[in-house]
Formats: structure tokens, sequence, C-alpha cells
């Protein structure tokens, strides 16, 4: 009987195909297994095996397999039943949570290879100089991939020389599938076996006498061997002796040294210290602990709100403590990748080496370890920290999930499918695994919040700081009044400039907020008005001071500062708004003895360019640092005792319903900065509009009547949490087309949905690189079923798909759409 398996491809469609395999591969293959499977004429993908069976297809016949690539699964059963939620509930393919949820490592794609055919004799008088240049590096080189051959002779579109050659029969063209994962092998050595007894070591040494760079390494590998039972690195060798790699290498080619590799992790603590003992709780923390525990017991996700500086990580250690005594496994995780540098060394005091970590910052052959550890429950993979895309690890027995500063806005993912909330997929995946999930942070989201009010989540609070520290003094300042009377250096009231020096003069530290990196939003000719706008995106150029360069931070299209006008000619121009560069440089003029660092997506695009800034700060190496969001999410510096917001109504004056909310866990956030040892902390708040009812919730920390507003208010608008939201948006070159499609879309939309659909309507950028964009909002009443909704608009969606003019709009899904 012939035997088939039903494989999903990395790719954006929504069905699994089916290949066929022979009786042999049917006993070994199992689900969550990788194969390589042809696809198309030529193309060959890693397919996910979610079955093996004896069905055929109906349609088509089943192709063989090319490869199997695993032994065992490299994916859990509990993993792809996550999976299949997370597509079926933000409306994307199980292909695009595959490509998004695996190391790019695992996901083997076939590049053409290009190869020179031996048997055949060339002219070379015959050929162009494009084919003699391919024809030349193929002698020196025996493969090459197309887009090597492209660099080779400066082209974009390499493919009609190829064919030429091809015809020529000078070259052959392969498909071959890559595996990109590669262990790392770290190089030892050892005494050649002849030479261990004292005796042969002896007369080695005589031999030696000639070649003293060659007895110092053979002496000092002896002396290091005697040390220690460890295996010696040549690297170590090197250092120790003071001698070269090249001496180290003829002793090896003489055999008197022995060669060997040893697989090693890429990520490594080096912990030679003792674990800490995890620190006695305060009465607020115990009872918040109480709480959570008898949550827990009830088989409810649980909600820990606590001031900024409350001490809510001691809580999670303690938590971690007793699950990892139970044997299980802890996801925790954070909003941003620079949170993870503080929180690995705090928990490394405790957990020491049980810490795996796993973020988009760090190599796909780290991922890949980070996968593998976890895959098999090995001691180091014990706690898993990590961005959003820890939550698709293969956990074995997950015990425990903390989604920390659980509000942030990071933990939903935008671009590419699948635009999904973190938070909500980490409670789905602890229900999977049966494991406890706690939600923590100083100013929650409404919805999590609202949910409490339900009794659908359980909740504790912690309302004192840690050591009974005072929560900081928050001041507002109108610096519309300072402006008017003139009161104003730059940016800079004379509130918040009088503290910054008395900050200075005492030896702490400050943090000026910022939420607009570069130097200032908009470049303006003084003659004619006019601003350079992106040739690809309805937005116009930021001035980044720093490399003397125009951005857009859409699309990334650059172009070198303008010395006059575009328009008119005119050399006047000034700057409007301003960014992080521009507070740096005031910083620096008026405090040119300070010690001033930025933290914002500038600086901060290498992979351990975070830690850098934040342990310059921790180090006090930095007197004051300007940052964007970057800074509010949870970091812990003890000396510093100010916290400037440079403008608040940029937060407040969005067009978004939910701006308010925003402001205040943004603004609460970055004050809880300041002040978190012994002496009180100062806020100022710069802002056109002081008597704007947020900024008083903020400075009162009243979230509940926060909550309260914001929940009357959307409940009259039929927003979240009362209602849910699906955006849908139609992108397309065509200006015209995208409109015909949106208004058809929303058409159909309203004659089969009871709800609420607001638009089609343009969003405040409405281009973007060259695509033109246009919304329609969805609103499902807690009646409806969302199930139902989705269902139709699916529908909707094929016979949309069916009209040929609309079969290139883009349709893109964004399900609870925050």
């Amino acid at each position: 009987m012939a035997n088939f398996i039903n494989v999903i491809l990395p790719i954006p469609l929504e069905r699994h195909f089916t290949y066929s395999i022979s009786g042999e591969e049917a006993l070994i293959l199992r689900q969550g297994m990788r194969v390589a499977v042809p696809f198309g004429k030529s193309k060959i993908y890693t397919g996910l095996i979610s079955k093996v069976h004896q069905t055929p297809p109906e349609v088509y016949e089943a192709k063989e397999i090319h490869q199997v690539l695993d032994d065992t699964p490299i994916v859990t059963q509990i993993q792809l039943r996550h999976w299949q939620w997370i597509a079926d509930y933000y409306m994307c393919t199980l292909g695009e949570v595959v490509r998004s949820a695996l190391p790019g490592a695992f996901l083997l794609e076939s590049e053409t290879l290009v190869l020179r055919n031996m048997e055949v004799t060339v002219d070379e008088l015959e050929l162009g100089d494009n084919e003699f240049l391919v024809f030349e590096a193929l002698q020196h080189q025996s493969v090459l991939k197309v887009h090597e051959v492209a660099a080779i002779v400066d082209r974009k579109n390499v493919m009609p020389i190829l064919h030429r050659l091809l015809e020529k029969n000078i070259i052959k063209l392969k498909e071959e599938v890559y595996e990109q994962y590669k262990p790392k092998l770290v190089r030892y050595v050892r005494l050649g076996n002849e030479f261990t007894s004292d005796l042969a070591l002896e007369k080695l040494l005589e031999t030696l006498k000639r070649a003293p760079k060659q007895s110092q390494v053979v002496l000092s590998l002896f002396q290091l061997q005697g040390n220690t039972m460890k295996p010696i690195s040549i690297a170590d060798l090197e250092k120790f002796s003071g001698s070269s790699s090249a001496i180290i290498k003829a002793l090896v080619d003489k055999g008197i040294l022995e060669e060997y590799f040893i697989r090693k992790d890429r990520v490594n603590y080096d912990n030679t210290e003792e674990n800490l003992e995890t620190k006695d709780l305060n009465e607020y923390q115990e009872k918040a602990l109480e709480d959570i525990s008898q949550a827990f017991e009830d088989k409810k996700v649980t909600l820990l709100k606590g001031v900024t500086s409350s001490g809510k990580t001691e809580v999670y250690v303690k938590l971690i403590d007793a699950c990892i005594a139970k044997n299980k496994q802890v996801l925790y995780l954070l909003p941003e990748i620079a949170l993870t540098t503080q929180l690995i060394s705090r928990l490394q005091e405790y957990f020491g080496e049980n810490i795996a970590v796993y973020h988009s910052k760090y190599t796909v052959q780290e991922r890949v370890e980070a996968w593998n550890n976890v895959l098999h429950d090995k001691q180091k993979a014990q706690i898993v920290i990590g961005a959003r895309s820890a939550l698709f690890l293969p956990f074995q027995n997950l015990g425990l999930v903390i989604v920390d500063e659980e509000h942030e806005s990071s933990f939903k993912q935008f671009d590419p499918a699948p635009r999904y909330h973190a938070r909500d997929a980490a409670i789905v995946l602890g229900k999977f695994h049966d494991a406890d999930v706690l939600l923590g942070s100083a100013t929650p989201s409404i919805e999590s919040y609202y949910n409490v009010q339900l009794g659908k989540y359980g909740y504790t609070e912690i309302n004192r700081r840690f050591g009974n520290v005072l929560m900081p003094d928050m001041e507002l300042v109108d610096i519309k009044e300072a402006q008017r009377k003139r009161k104003m250096k730059g940016h800079f009231s004379e509130r918040l400039l009088e503290e910054v020096t008395q900050c200075l003069d005492t030896g702490e530290q400050i943090i000026l907020f910022q939420n607009r990196r570069g130097y200032a939003p908009i470049l303006e000719c003084l003659t004619c008005g006019h601003t350079p706008q992106c040739p690809n995106c309805d937005v116009s150029l930021t001035y980044h001071q720093y490399r003397k360069q125009i951005r857009c931070h859409y699309c990334g299209h650059h172009a070198a500062l303008p010395e006059s006008c575009q328009a008119c000619g005119s050399p006047d121009l000034d700057t409007k708004g301003f960014g992080t560069e521009q507070i740096e440089e005031e910083v620096r003029k008026l405090f040119p003895e300070a010690k001033v660092g930025r933290m914002d997506l500038d600086t901060t695009r290498g992979k351990h360019a975070y830690e850098k800034i934040i342990t310059a700060f921790e180090r006090q190496e930095m007197d004051i640092l300007i940052g964007t969001q970057m800074l509010t999410k949870g970091l812990d510096f003890r000396h510093v005792s100010l916290v400037g917001v440079m403008n608040a109504d940029a937060l407040l004056n969005f067009p978004d319903y939910r701006a308010h909310e925003r402001s205040f866990q943004l603004l609460t956030q970055v004050s809880g900065r300041a002040g978190r040892t012994k002496k009180r902390g100062k806020v100022i708040i710069q802002s056109y509009n002081p008597y704007h009812q947020i900024l008083k919730q903020v400075t009162t920390s009243d979230y509940e009547a926060m909550f309260n507003e914001q929940l009357y208010e959307r409940e009259q608008y039929r927003y979240p949490p009362t209602n849910r939201i699906i955006k849908i948006t139609f992108k397309h070159k065509n200006f015209n087309i995208l409109n015909e499609a949106a208004d058809w879309f929303c058409g159909a939309l309203k004659n089969n949905f009871g709800g609420t659909v607001l638009g089609p309507e343009y969003p405040p950028v409405a281009r973007i690189r060259n695509q033109y964009l246009k919304h329609l909002l969805v609103k499902i009443g807690k009646k409806e079923s969302l199930a139902t909704t989705k269902n139709n608009i699916r529908r909707i969606e094929k016979s949309f798909n069916a009209i040929s003019m609309y079969r290139s709009v883009r349709v893109i899904y964004n399900v609870d759409h925050i």
C-alpha cells in the first residue's frame, strides 16, 4: 500500500501538501520532522510533517520527497496545536506561522548553483564579455550561486547571460538545499600519546632545546594540565605560553601535540560563583505571593499590579524557584531586548546556568542551539528569557509563564504575518501545557484589568515601593507660559534646568525622555515653505544631524542634507520639531562638563549595543541619558534621581483610541525610573497643556480614574475591551484600483455583517514604499460571534480574489488591532 505525508510549507498558502514516501520512510517519519520537498518546477523547500497516512491526494499526483532532514521531531505536538490556533485566530496561514516560529537555519531553501561543464572544450573568443567573466570565475571556483554571478558581472538580472551559457553547454545548473546551521567547534590540544610518560617528556624537552619557543609551549601545556582536568584550547595555550599559533601548528605537524575539536554552545554564561539564596520578601510581596498561589490553584491567569520599583522581580524569582523545584520549565517574556540584559544578570545570581536567552538579536546559530536545548529539556534551558518570539520554542514540560510589562504594545507583531499578540498567545500556550500564567505591570492594559473586573483573571497588587521608598515627586511645567515669558533655553524650561544643575552638583544621574529619534522631524525652507518628502512614502524626511542626512523612518530612504531648497534654491533652511539628537546637542552645550549618552534605535543597532549603553549608565560612566520609549521599560538604575519628559503633548495628541492609555503608561513608567533607592526622586513633565486630564492622573498615580474614564469612552464608541476589532488593510501601487477594491470589499462586508464597519479610510501616512494603503475597521460586539465574522470575511475575500482586477490587491488582517 502506498504511503503519504502531509507537509506544511513555510509559504502563505492555506492548505497542506501531500507527498509520497516509501514504506521504509513511513516507518521512520513522524509528525514534527522536517523533509526537503520539491515544489513548483524547480524549487526545493523545507516542509514540516503534519501527518503520516495512506490516503492519496484526489486532485494531483503526489511527488516524492527530496530528502529526510531529521532523525527525530524538532517540533512538538503541542507546538503544532498552538501554531494552528495562532493561524486561525489571527487570520493567517499555518505556513506563515511556521516561517516566523522556526529559526532561519531550520528553513532550508534551494539556491540555484552554477557549475562548469567539464566535458566541453570552450573557445573563449566566442564568448561575450560578461559570459567570459562568468566562465573565468568558474575556472577558479567550482561552484557559484546566482547572486555571486550578479556581483561578478555587476548586473541585477543575470538570467539572460546564464541562458546563453547554458545554450552553449558551457555551464550546468543545479538546485541544492543548504543546511545553514553549523555547530561551533573549538580547537583543543593535548600531548601526543607517546609523550605522556615522564621519561618520554624528558627526552622530548631535550630534543627541543634548540627550539626554546616550542619547548616553552610544551612546558606551558604540562603546567596547564597539572592545574586542571579540563581540556585546553589552543587560544588558552597561546595566551598562557605567550607564543603564536604558528609555533603550536609546527608542534602539531611534528606529532608532538595532538589537535582535536569539541562542540560547544555559542551562548554560555561564565558563572563560577555559588548561586545566591533568593531574597526574603517584605510583607506586601508575601501577601502578593499568597494571592498569586491561591489564584494558580483556581487555574486562573493572574495579574500582578505593582507600582514601579515595588520588587515584582523578587516575587517572580520565588515563583520560578518553586517551579524549577518541580523540574518544570519557565518562560519569562519581556517586551524589549534591552530589558534582557539587566534581567539576565539578576536572575543568574540566583539560578546560575539554568537560563537560556532567545531573541532576534541573536544569530541564527545561537537560536538553533537555544531551540535544541529547550527541545531536549536540558538543564541550561530550564528558564527561557526572551522577547515575543520565545513563545514558539519547543517546551517539553512548561510549568510557569511570566509576561512582564504585559501592557506593552511591543508584544504585538505588526509585520509580517502572523500579526499575533505575544501576551494573548502566551496565555493560550500556558493553557495547552496546563501551566500557570502570571501577567505583571505597574500600569496594566485596560483589557487585562477589565478581565480582572469580570472575574476571569486572578488579581493582586503591591502599592508600596521596596524598602518603603517614596514615589517620585511629580511636577508639571507649562512651556506655553514659559515661552511667552521667554524663560526657555532651547527646549528646556527654567525648572528643568535648575533641577538638572542640582543633580549634576550632587553627582546624581538624570534621564531625559523624548519619544522621537533623529534631530528634527521636518526640514523647512524659510523662503517658500517647502519640506523634503520621501519619494516612496507620504511623509516628510527626518533630519539626522549625526550622519548629515535626511531619512525616512518608514522605508529607510535617505539622502545627503541639502544645502539649499530643492524647490526655490534658497539657502535658508530651518528645522521644526525636535528629536533625541537635538536634545543631546542642547545638553552638551548647556552642560559641557556632563557625560552624555543617547539610547534610541540609531544607537542600539548592534548585537551588544543595548548592553553597552545600559552597563555604562549603571556604572555611572554617564551623567545624563537621553532616550526614547526604550528607557521606559522596567530598567532599574540605582542612581537616577531626576527624570525629565521633554514634551508630553506629542504622546497625547495622537490619532489613536489608545493614545491616552499609552500616554498614562509611558509617563508613569518613565517616572518610575527616578528615585529607586533611599532619596525621593523628582519628575518634571513639560507640556503646552498641563491641565490635561491624563497628566493630572499621572501626577497623582490614579490608575483607577484613568481606567474608568477610558472604559466609559470605549463602551460609548464600541472599542476594546467591550468590543473586538479586526482591522483590514488594502495595499496596492495603483491608487485607483486600491480605491475601487476597498469600496467593493467594504460594500460586501456591510451587506453580510450586522456589526459596525468603519471606512474605507486612508491612514495618516497613506503611502509607504510606493504602496497606497486603505483601512477598514470591523467592530464586533459582545453578542456577535468572532468566529462567524471571520468566516464571513474569508468568504468575501474568496469572491474578491475571483475578480481579476482586484487579485493583485494585498489584503492584510490585523485581529485585535492595537
